[in-house]
């Protein structure tokens, strides 16, 4: 018998990140957990590393949450781009969201121009694809 490979731990910390930004405004929504759940099997999750990240975002997280060790610079970057879309699951980037982005960029020690260039490249992919969401 076989077992799906795992996650790289990258990618895990990545999805993990995620939850903060899904709690940013206090509430974790049914479209936030469903966007989770679609980058989980995006990302081919093995059942446990489901079971882990659903289990993690059960409580609701913070900045202070996130951990940096296990991230590149391109796996922030990657990570910044997920959070964008995730504050669009409710159609709409709440003032809250939008302060947390910018939080979550300092923290992550992104660039001015970089949390600029991502945020617009990734609301305009959000914003063409909210039928999907």
């Amino acid at each position: 018998m076989t077992y799906p490979a795992a996650m790289h731990e990258q990618d895990l910390a990545i999805l993990k990140a995620l939850v903060p930004v899904a709690w940013a405004d206090g509430v974790f929504e049914k479209t936030e957990r469903e966007i989770l759940d679609a980058l989980l099997d995006a990302y081919a999750a093995t059942d446990r590393e489901k079971e882990i990240v659903h289990e993690y975002a059960e409580t609701q997280r913070t900045l202070d949450d996130i951990d940096l060790q296990n991230l590149s610079a391109d796996d922030r970057r990657v990570l910044f781009q997920h959070a964008v879309l995730m504050t669009f699951a409710d159609g709409d980037q709440s003032a809250e969201e939008i302060t947390f982005l910018h939080a979550l960029a300092r923290k992550l020690r992104l660039s001015d121009e970089d949390t600029k260039a991502l945020m617009t490249s990734s609301a305009e992919r959000a914003k063409k694809h909210l039928n999907l969401l």
